[in-house]
């Protein structure tokens, strides 16, 4: 035991967790904290943003990047309130985030005093968005609550946390005994009954599809042998790009999908809700579906599936393959199938989409294999999602169901700051770009060179074009007055280029990243072809 104020107990205890980065803000309710981290030298860098949403996308992309935890702090109240946009994506994309907050003094808590960043139930707004949230109620309590919120976080279900500790505990003094880091737990196993029930299905399944999510990472090399065993086309959702290379002859992304849907008779879901088949591409009776979910509470959440396996995606499907040895007659190959459905794939996109499919060509082939690319709520992120081609798990970063608006370069700096040795590319539109634009600073500032390209029509041209199309041209708040990017980017100490063509683009893409430092890249765009007519079809199977 060693005597330390309840801030030096958090610090020590996050160190001791393994938390090498820390992306925040001070203020007077983290004094003790800061001071803390200061004294410990290098042991944390932290690297201070401009806003507090800054932060939290930042450890959310560190997250995504990693498969660790991303870890941020904040002051109370509004800095906690600046970041619960960032809260709720990692909870939708099952992120492990950590949020560290300060608190108004502890004998005021909950009093509705009017103390400086007072909220009514701080708390309680973090448990909402987190899988597990907790307070720090004396400094001896620090270790104890640190390695609570790691075991949430590095077991079970993969989500954020939260850790609030008032101002004045943190600058208390006690006799702390610290702990060793929380201990992983083993890896949730299988049910061998329900093993054995899917690998029946399977067994005699004539068009079996897989359909994967980011729960499969960590189990790419069995799902390829499961996918090549059963001859069973692999199909992707945005965030489980890349489980299977896209080179793979068996790797499909939604849209090959949506033309294998119709015929499916066994689908393997592992690691993904399923929520948009199931709901929007419609189900029958023919159509049984096993799913494999470490979330035992996804299991019947849309519907009750023929098999529901909660458990490690890597040790369920490791099962599956124990189970369908021998068992197994040799299945014709359908690679010449998938190759079709590509192809099919391909020309649609081209076809009707081109304009996007072009800017997606000179990105893939600006970035490396191991790039890692961060899209957003942009006309080219909505078709890169059905076209851009992802070769290696956690190098496609996207914002899941919460299609969270201007999260795209922040998160893009906290994916670098935890793969350095990656090029990381960021596309926004002039809209969302904005959101987070302040972050330039902190990228030059941390020299975090990330390289974004911003396409600029001038609008929200998402919404706008539904205005006009859906809404009998009721054009309202949809216009945007923009800076100059480039200068704006050299005004932060960023490189700045323009490129009005895709040629361009591709030239100023191989400048920009052998430059090794932030780069902005304003492309000037009108209005693209509407992707959604591709990415929400209609209902492909009837509703049970």
């Amino acid at each position: 035991m060693a005597r330390m104020t309840g801030g030096q107990a958090l610090v020590k205890s996050l160190i001791g967790n393994g938390v090498e980065t820390l992306f925040a803000l001070p203020g007077v309710q983290l004094d003790h904290m800061f001071n803390a981290l200061h004294d410990e030298g290098n042991a944390i860098r932290v690297i201070n943003t401009r806003h507090e949403q800054g932060a939290a996308y930042m450890a959310l992309g560190y997250a995504l990047a990693t498969g660790d935890v991303g870890a941020y702090a904040v002051v109370p109240g509004p800095g906690v309130l600046n970041t619960t946009a960032a809260l709720a994506t990692a909870y939708g994309v099952h992120a492990r985030v950590l949020c560290v907050t300060g608190q108004v003094p502890s004998a005021h808590i909950g009093r509705g005093l009017g103390m400086l960043h007072e909220i009514p139930d701080q708390l309680g707004v973090l448990r909402g968005l987190t899988k597990w949230a907790g307070r720090i109620e004396h400094p001896v309590e620090a270790p104890d609550k640190v390695d609570e919120a790691f075991r949430h976080l590095r077991n079970g279900a993969p989500r954020p946390a939260g850790l609030e500790m008032a101002m004045d505990l943190m600058a208390d003094a006690a006799e702390v005994r610290l702990k060793p880091p929380a201990e992983a737990e083993p890896p949730v196993p299988a049910d061998p009954e329900l093993i054995a029930k899917a690998a029946e299905l399977l067994a005699g399944a004539a068009q079996p599809a897989i359909f994967v999510g980011s729960g499969v990472f960590g189990a790419e090399a069995e799902l390829r042998a499961l996918a090549e065993l059963l001859q069973a086309p692999v199909v992707s959702n945005r965030t489980g790009h890349g489980a299977l290379s896209a080179r793979h002859p068996l790797a499909l992304t939604q849209l090959g999908g949506m033309r294998l849907w119709a015929r499916a008779d066994v689908v393997l879901a592992v690691g993904t809700r399923l929520q948009p088949q199931r709901m929007n591409w419609g189900t029958d009776e023919k159509l049984k579906i096993i799913h494999v979910t470490i979330d035992g509470a996804e299991l019947k959440r849309v519907s009750t599936p023929a098999v529901g396996i909660a458990a490690d995606a890597k040790v369920a499907l490791a099962a599956l393959l124990e189970a369908l040895a021998g068992k197994l007659k040799k299945p014709a190959s359908r690679e010449a199938e998938i190759a079709a459905i590509r192809q099919d794939v391909k020309e649609t996109l081209e076809s009707r989409l081109g304009p996007q499919m072009e800017w997606i060509g000179v990105l893939r082939r600006a970035l490396d294999d191991d790039g890692i690319f961060v899209e957003e709520l942009t006309q080219v992120g909505y078709v890169a999602r059905m076209g851009f081609p992802v070769y290696e798990p956690r190098t496609y970063i996207a914002s899941g169901y919460q299609g969270t608006l201007g999260f795209g370069y922040a998160t893009a700096l906290g994916v670098k700051v935890a793969r350095p040795e990656k090029q990381v590319l960021s596309i926004s539109g002039d809209g969302g770009f904005m959101y987070n634009v302040q972050e330039l600073s902190t990228a030059v500032k941390h020299n975090i060179p990330v390289v974004a390209v911003v396409f600029c029509d001038g609008a929200y041209g998402n919404v706008q074009r539904m205005q006009k199309e859906l809404h009998g041209g009721r054009v309202i708040a949809t216009d945007l007055q923009n800076p100059d990017f480039v200068r704006l980017a050299e005004s932060f100490g960023a490189a700045g280029y323009r490129a009005a063509s895709p040629a361009a683009l591709s030239d100023v893409l191989g400048d920009a990243f052998r430059q090794n430092r932030p780069a902005l890249v304003e492309v000037p765009v009108g209005a693209m072809p509407d992707p959604w007519s591709l990415a929400v079809p209609p209902r492909i199977r009837p509703a049970r």
